[in-house]
C-alpha cells in the first residue's frame, strides 16, 4: 500500500515538474479547454440570470373580463359574485373612468385621450384564477365569456408560456452544446498525451523490458490528462470572469433604463466546483483513451 501511494505521488510530482518545464505549450492547451468550456458555461449563467428577470416578473396568468356598455346593474352584480367563488384567487374591478384615466396620464397616449369626446373603454374586471395550467385557464375564460353583460375575455397568459418555452430550448441547446465540447475537450486532451507518449517511446519500451505494467506506464499520463483539465476549467473561469465584468457595466445601464436594478451574478461554490470537476474528468478520459490506444500502437510497432 505504501510503495502505491509512493508511486502515485512520484507519477503526480514528475508530471507538475514536466507541465512546468513546458509553460508556453501548457498555457495553449489550457486555453484551448478553457475557450471550449467557457461557451456552454457562459450560455448556463446567461440563461440563469434570464431565468431570474422572469420570475421577477408577474408570471401569474390574468383573465381580463370587458363588460357590456349596456350592462344592467343585476347583471354586474351577477358578475362580482360569481368572481367571488373560490376558483378565483383574485378579481380586481376597473370602472372605465379610471381606465382612461390611467390612458391619459400615460405620456404616449395623452395627446390620443385628450381628442376624445367620449369614453370608449368599457368597464372591466382583472381576475387572477386559482389554476395554472393552460387547460383550466381555458374552461375558466370559455365559462367566464358565457355570463350576461361580458363582451369578451383576454386570457393573458401566451407571454408566460413563451417564455418558459424559450428557456426550455434553451437549456436544451446549453447540454447539446455541452456534449459537443465535452467531446472537443476530450480530443483536445488526448491530442496533447498522445504527443507525449510518442516523445517517451524509447523510455516506455525500457519501462515494458522491466516489466512494468500498463497501470504503471499510464499513471503519469492519466495525471498530465486531469491537470490539462483542470487548468483548462480555471481557464474557462477566467474568461467567464472578463466577459462578465465587460459585460457588467452595459447590462446595468440597460436595467436602469426600465426601472431595475437588476446586475449579473456569477456562478456559486456548486457550479464553479462542477465545471473544474467535469473539466477534470474529461482531461483524464481524453488521457485514458488516447495513452491506451498510443500503448498498442507501442506494442505493435517494437
Amino acid at each position: 500500500m505504501i510503495g502505491w501511494l509512493r508511486h502515485h505521488r512520484h507519477a503526480l510530482v514528475t508530471t507538475l515538474r514536466r507541465l512546468g518545464t513546458q509553460p508556453f505549450t501548457t498555457l495553449l492547451t489550457a486555453l484551448a479547454m478553457g475557450v471550449a468550456i467557457s461557451l456552454p458555461s457562459g450560455l448556463y449563467l446567461g440563461l440563469g440570470n434570464l431565468a431570474r428577470v422572469a420570475s421577477d416578473l408577474p408570471a401569474q396568468p390574468e383573465i381580463s373580463l370587458f363588460l357590456n356598455v349596456g350592462a344592467s346593474a343585476e347583471q354586474k352584480q351577477a358578475i362580482a359574485a360569481r368572481l367571488k367563488q373560490p376558483d378565483i384567487e383574485q378579481a380586481r374591478y376597473v370602472p372605465r373612468d379610471q381606465a382612461l384615466a390611467t390612458l391619459s396620464a400615460s405620456q404616449d397616449l395623452a395627446d390620443i385621450t385628450a381628442g376624445l369626446t367620449e369614453n370608449p373603454l368599457p368597464d372591466a374586471w382583472i381576475v387572477r384564477p386559482q389554476a395554472s395550467s393552460r387547460e383550466a385557464l381555458v374552461r375558466l375564460s370559455d365559462s367566464l365569456t358565457k355570463l350576461p353583460g361580458v363582451a369578451e375575455t383576454h386570457l393573458d397568459s401566451q407571454w408566460a408560456e413563451r417564455l418558459q418555452a424559450a428557456l426550455d430550448i434553451g437549456r436544451t441547446v446549453v447540454w447539446v452544446l455541452g456534449g459537443l465540447f465535452a467531446i472537443a475537450l476530450i480530443a483536445i486532451s488526448g491530442n496533447a498525451i498522445r504527443a507525449q507518449v510518442l516523445a517517451r517511446r524509447d523510455e516506455i519500451l525500457v519501462s515494458r523490458l522491466i516489466g512494468a505494467t500498463d497501470w504503471h506506464i499510464r499513471r503519469p499520463f492519466l495525471y498530465l490528462g486531469a491537470l490539462q483539465g483542470l487548468l483548462g476549467g480555471l481557464a474557462a473561469g477566467g474568461v467567464l470572469a472578463i466577459a462578465g465584468t465587460i459585460l457588467q457595466a452595459p447590462v446595468e445601464h440597460l436595467a436602469g433604463l426600465y426601472g431595475s436594478t437588476f446586475h449579473l451574478l456569477p456562478p456559486n461554490g456548486t457550479e464553479i466546483a462542477a465545471v473544474l470537476g467535469l473539466t477534470t474528468l474529461f482531461g483524464w478520459l481524453g488521457a485514458w483513451l488516447s495513452v491506451t490506444r498510443a500503448l498498442h500502437q507501442v506494442e505493435a510497432a517494437r
